[in-house]
């Protein structure tokens, strides 16, 4: 599967994030043949959980669907630059590659406000910015437009 096409799929899940007015957020982890094995998006509003990002949402299910905490050779694609939170489970589970779509210019932790995989932490993966970053950028904007 493409970097595109991972993040449509992405993409579909930050518009599902936006129809339950949720900041429209959808993350997807790839295993290494290319398959889907964890999904997310969104979810603080509706679970009242600070921690219910779309990032931390695919990760668990994709070690649920792996059986361990290690996504080595996975992928993790989502439609906004993770923050410090979602960067850290990324390094904690070990995943090789991460691709975003959209900046995040209040707490992108890729590069827009810190680094954090350019860290000394013991794993650093592969980043892959701007992915349909128009797309990703556009549906957030619209959401925070509406709720202007």
């Amino acid at each position: 599967m493409t970097r595109e096409e991972s993040m449509a799929l992405a993409l579909a899940l930050a518009r599902e994030a936006y129809e339950h007015g949720e900041v429209p957020v959808g993350c997807v982890v790839l295993d290494p043949e290319g398959n889907v094995i964890g999904r997310g998006r969104n979810r603080r509003e509706e679970t009242g959980d600070a921690t219910a990002h779309a990032e931390l949402e695919a990760i668990r299910e994709a070690c649920r669907a792996l059986g361990g905490w290690r996504l080595e050779g996975c992928a993790l694609c989502v439609t906004l630059e993770p923050c410090p939170m979602c960067a850290g489970a990324i390094i904690n589970a070990r995943v090789p590659t991460v691709i975003f779509g959209a900046r995040e210019s209040l707490s992108g932790s890729c590069g827009s406000v810190i680094d954090l995989f350019s860290e000394r932490f013991g794993h650093r993966p592969a980043v892959y910015p701007g992915v349909r970053r128009e797309e990703c950028a556009a549906l957030l904007r619209g959401f925070f437009e509406e709720k202007r």
